[in-house]
């Protein structure tokens, strides 16, 4: 398709759509056998790429704070994040494509049970650095203590080390990080829903993020979204309904 050329800038001012790959998340990317970034975000990347006619460049990224940063400073063109209020200060994010749940992990003999249990004095929570859930549970917990990990991937670890009472974190990633270990237990309730969508600057314009919008929609309601997920085995999510 054609594209007014000041949105096509809009895009990419390089010439070459920039996208942010956030390899925190192991639901939405990670790198194959010769280390080439995969997942649901890079599929979505080229089908943008294509859709501009554009050729596509990935910015790899550990950690969805480092994510917010590279689009924020316009080092990237789209990026794929959690929407939070505090990121829509500086990134245009168009509504949902994927519905991801937010988990506490204790360890068995916790005596924690339910969600309302974590929120307690002496309690110490550990997150990601500049997750979607470091972002919503800074606002939320009154009474218990915020431990930050480098990373998403690194929170079980330093939940371990630290011998801290909770680790939050996407429900897969904490699964996945205690599959070969013993004494640990999920809580039976989510903590919040995690709204995975796309953006870019806000200062590239509201007729490039409508554009955007546009975009993830056809890609919900093509079966595009879906595919990609089946394609690289994700499970435990759902595509978000249509805006």
């Amino acid at each position: 398709m054609t594209l007014d050329s000041t949105l096509l800038a809009a895009f990419a001012p390089t010439g070459v759509l920039r996208a942010c790959i956030n390899l925190g998340n192991p639901i939405l990317a990670g790198l194959d056998g010769q280390s080439r970034p995969i997942g649901i975000s890079v599929d979505l990347a080229g089908a943008l790429a294509k859709r501009l006619g554009v050729e596509l460049a990935l910015v790899v990224v550990d950690a969805a704070g480092k994510s917010v940063e590279t689009v924020t400073n316009e080092q990237a063109d789209v990026g794929f994040f959690a929407i939070d209020p505090r990121r829509a200060a500086t990134i245009g994010f168009t509504a949902p494509y994927l519905l991801i749940e937010g988990f506490y992990l204790v360890r068995d003999a916790s005596p924690v049970k339910t969600n309302a249990e974590v929120d307690q004095a002496g309690t110490r929570v550990v997150v990601g650095k500049g997750s979607a859930y470091d972002l919503f549970l800074t606002r939320e917990l009154k009474h218990a203590d915020i431990v930050r990990a480098p990373t998403s991937p690194t929170v079980v670890k330093t939940f371990i080390e630290t011998g801290c009472e909770v680790a939050a974190g996407v429900k897969q990633q904490l699964e996945h990080d205690v599959a070969a270990l013993t004494g640990y237990r999920l809580l039976d309730e989510r903590f919040m829903v995690i709204q995975q969508a796309m953006g870019m600057p806000i200062t590239r314009g509201e007729a490039a993020v409508a554009f955007l919008t546009t975009f993830v929609e056809d890609m919900k309601r093509e079966g595009f979204v879906a595919d990609a997920m089946q394609r690289h085995g994700v499970t435990g999510v759902s595509v978000a309904p249509a805006a």
